[in-house]
């Protein structure tokens, strides 16, 4: 059935490889395909081994799925991480992404391009800021909030000089630049790759207690926090937490951060998870999504007595408001409006609970989210991992984190007849463990 260098082979060296994963539990991982396996055996030899992907090589997607090289067709569970929000190649952001690139795609900031301030304009008025400082990768996003939020301390808070504090959750993931490993208590994180980001600390998730002690510190400047904690295995918080947070960092002059790359943009039903609580931060973050995962388009945005701190030449980017993203990113954000995804998300994500809310305790322990980011704790002795190997087989996409937690996030498109035929995948699968 398979071929000398299939599951016992190219897959279980991956496997082993990139997460030491013991032959038995790797033995799952063939993708049966001379195909794939030429894909994975490539990577293998030609690529960083800093990732750990599932044995299965893409090749095309549309809408809610993904083919892979062999032309079996998938349901996208993960959705990038949710930067296909709009599903995968949408015609209309398809649309502005060729039509803008062949007209003009980068002029750098060093000169004005037509289409950055009406870019500029639309996303500040569709999120209410001031203003919105053009980025490109999520982590580029909470670099320049960071940089933001210390800039503003010293020139309006009057924060000693080189003293500004950032608090951060516990359990925060926003990336692994050296100051998103500094944010991070993961050893997988930062172990290795120190010294540190000085002057950030961390306190628990959700506890507006510990977060009060914190902010009465005269230097703390920010309090960065996602609104619902992607990574950590989709951790929602409190009732009332954000009402809170926006409370008591206004108390304390201290600039709210909301990390809204893997919420926002429709995702948790909500066209931002902090709409659930009516409140604005100070600081918003956004990326993924924001381009419908066509272009890497990240933004920050503040109001004017924040933003206007930063002056020219203190921060930047090549590609940081380059047309071609700006125009990507307002046809991304048409779709969202256009099509009611966030509403859309709302009602799936409900049925999406429902029904996986019946699967038996002992071995779905947990089910919980918002809107279309939900995540279930497997029982561990079914090891997470090879549920996704075994969904996979089955013909849906999804990947565990945190060993026993795995997290269920298609892209907003689905309907309700994709839904229940992807609930039933997911249903039968893990029966069969």
């Amino acid at each position: 059935m398979f071929s000398k260098l299939s599951a016992r082979g190219i897959a279980t060296r991956l496997s082993c490889l990139a997460q030491k994963t013991a032959p038995k539990e790797a033995a799952g991982t063939s993708s049966g395909s001379h195909l794939s396996e030429a894909v994975f055996a490539r990577e293998q030899k030609y690529g960083a081994h800093n990732y750990h992907p599932l044995p299965v090589a893409l090749a095309k997607g549309e809408g809610v799925y993904v083919w892979d090289v062999e032309g079996k067709r998938y349901f996208d569970y993960l959705s990038a991480y949710s930067a296909v929000n709009q599903g995968h190649c949408h015609p209309k952001i398809v649309k502005a992404l060729t039509e803008q690139a062949s007209k003009l795609a980068l002029t750098s900031r060093a000169f004005y391009s037509d289409v950055l301030g009406e870019y500029e304009e639309f996303v500040t008025k569709f999120f209410g800021f001031d203003k919105v400082l053009p980025m490109n990768t999520g982590v580029e996003g909470g670099e320049t909030a960071c940089k933001l939020a210390r800039k503003w301390g010293y020139e309006q808070k009057k924060i000693p000089k080189n003293q500004a504090k950032i608090i951060f959750a516990r359990n925060n993931f926003w990336g692994r630049t050296l100051s998103a490993v500094s944010a991070s208590n993961d050893p997988s994180s930062y172990e290795g790759f120190g010294p540190f980001m000085p002057g950030f600390e961390l306190i628990d998730y959700d506890n507006t207690t510990a977060l009060e002690e914190a902010l009465r510190d005269p230097n703390v400047c920010a309090f960065m926090v996602e609104p619902i904690q992607g990574e950590a295995g989709v951790v929602v918080p409190s009732d009332g937490y954000l009402k809170k947070v926006r409370e008591l960092c206004s108390k304390y002059n201290v600039l709210w951060i909301a990390d809204e790359v893997q919420t926002g943009l429709a995702r948790t039903g909500r066209m931002l998870a902090v709409n659930y609580e009516d409140v604005q931060p100070d600081i918003l973050i956004l990326g993924k999504a924001l381009s419908g995962g066509m272009y890497p388009v990240s933004a920050v945005l503040a109001n004017d007595q924040v933003m206007l701190c930063i002056k020219p030449g203190e921060h930047g980017s090549t590609y940081g408001g380059n047309p071609l993203g700006c125009r990507v990113a307002m046809a991304a954000l048409e779709v969202l409006q256009e099509e009611k995804l966030a509403e859309n998300a709302y009602k799936m994500g409900d049925l999406l609970r429902s029904e996986l809310g019946q699967l038996p305790k002992d071995v779905v322990s947990v089910v919980r989210g918002k809107g279309l980011l939900n995540a279930i704790v497997i029982n561990q002795k079914y090891d997470a991992w090879n549920v996704c190997l075994r969904l996979k087989e089955n013909g849906l996409l999804a990947k565990p984190t945190h060993g026993d937690i795995i997290r269920f996030a298609p892209p907003l498109v689905i309907n309700e007849a994709q839904m229940l035929e992807s609930i039933d995948i997911i249903k039968k699968t893990i029966l069969s463990m």
